[in-house]
This record gives structure tokens, C-alpha cells and sequence, in this order.
């Protein structure tokens, strides 16, 4: 009986399906020296440099402390700065956080491929769901 409470209860299956992925996404980004929260915090600021932290914050669905701390931990590694401009903190991609966007981009699609080969075409479906349910559930919390 357990096992079908379990089944049916989306809290427990989005945390097993969570360990299971951030396991593959660590080993997929260990190439980078980055956790992938790092490695994406820092594809956003490739994508935007002078992004603002409550802009990161919005794009990566993470409290302002969490965005703080891997600001910081990026910071010391000398792959971005922090640059105050009045009462924004805008965030700048350092050369040398540059020189990490292909390897990057690299561990990003060694971590598709790796489930997109378990999942197939359903992965990129799944994740967009995913998506989609999260933003329903975030709304109306």
C-alpha cells in the first residue's frame, strides 16, 4: 500500500526524480569545476552581462541568499565580479568566466544527451511539463 502512496504523490516522485538528475547533472558538470547551478547562473550572465542579481534570481528560480552565496563562490573563483550601480548589484563575466562558456555549453549537452539516450524525444517533452507545472504550482502558492 505504501508503494502506490508513494507512486501517486507527486511531492515524493519530483524529489526522487530531483537526486536521480542532479546526480547525472553533477557528473555532467564536473568537467567545469562548477556545480550546474553555478555553470547556469553563469550561462545567464553570458547570455546578459550587467544582469542584476533579482534578475538571476527570476531566470534561475532562486531566493536572493542562494544567488548571493553562488555569486560569491563564483566572485572568489575570479569568474565574475559584482559592480553596484546605486541600489543595483550588477553582475559582469569575467575573461576567465568566459573562457569557461564552451566547456559549459559542452557539460549542458553532455547532460541532455545523457538523458535524451534514456528518455528519448520524452525527456524535452518531460522537462517542458515540468516546466509549466512548476510556474501553475509557483502562482498559485
Amino acid at each position: 500500500m505504501l508503494d502506490i502512496y508513494f507512486k501517486e504523490c507527486l511531492y515524493f516522485t519530483a524529489n526522487r526524480l530531483g537526486r536521480v538528475i542532479t546526480k547525472m547533472a553533477e557528473d555532467a558538470f564536473a568537467a567545469s569545476g562548477l556545480s550546474p547551478t553555478a555553470a547556469f547562473l553563469l550561462m545567464a550572465v553570458y547570455e546578459k552581462d550587467g544582469i542584476s542579481q533579482k534578475e538571476l534570481g527570476g531566470i534561475l528560480h532562486l531566493q536572493p541568499s542562494t544567488v548571493t552565496r553562488l555569486i560569491e563562490k563564483l566572485a572568489a573563483k575570479g569568474l565574475l565580479y559584482n559592480r553596484v550601480d546605486g541600489r543595483l548589484s550588477l553582475i559582469y563575466v569575467t575573461d576567465k568566466g568566459k573562457a569557461l562558456e564552451d566547456t559549459i555549453h559542452q557539460c549542458w549537452n553532455r547532460l541532455r544527451d545523457r538523458y535524451t539516450a534514456i528518455l528519448g524525444a520524452a525527456g524535452e517533452e518531460l522537462s517542458l511539463d515540468l516546466y509549466n507545472v512548476s510556474d501553475q504550482l509557483e502562482k498559485n502558492e
